[in-house]
């Protein structure tokens, strides 16, 4: 499965991952495969496994994060170029 980061505590090494309208998944630092921890927001990939307390992650891997920063806001190709003009 794939979702984002929801919650992440650093100092308990164990967070949420989102599951749109079901009960949040969660994850902790030994189940993290190619990081030491995550980020709010960032995409991961994971197996979801059932436990006693609710849904668990296992497995879980970041996976590449945009570099833009967020997609629009440092896209300019969709712009009307800037025209000079006469101000009155």
């Amino acid at each position: 499965m794939q979702t984002t980061v929801k919650k992440w505590f650093r100092d308990k090494a164990t967070g949420f991952l989102d599951n749109g309208a079901g009960p949040d998944i969660l994850v902790t630092k030994d189940d993290l495969t190619n990081c030491q921890f995550l980020k709010v927001g960032a995409n991961v990939e994971f197996e979801c496994h059932t436990a006693p307390k609710g849904l668990v992650a296992r497995k879980v891997k970041l996976l590449p994060q945009n570099k833009a920063g967020g997609g629009k806001r440092n896209d300019r190709r969709n712009e009307k170029p800037f025209r000079f003009g006469v101000m009155t």
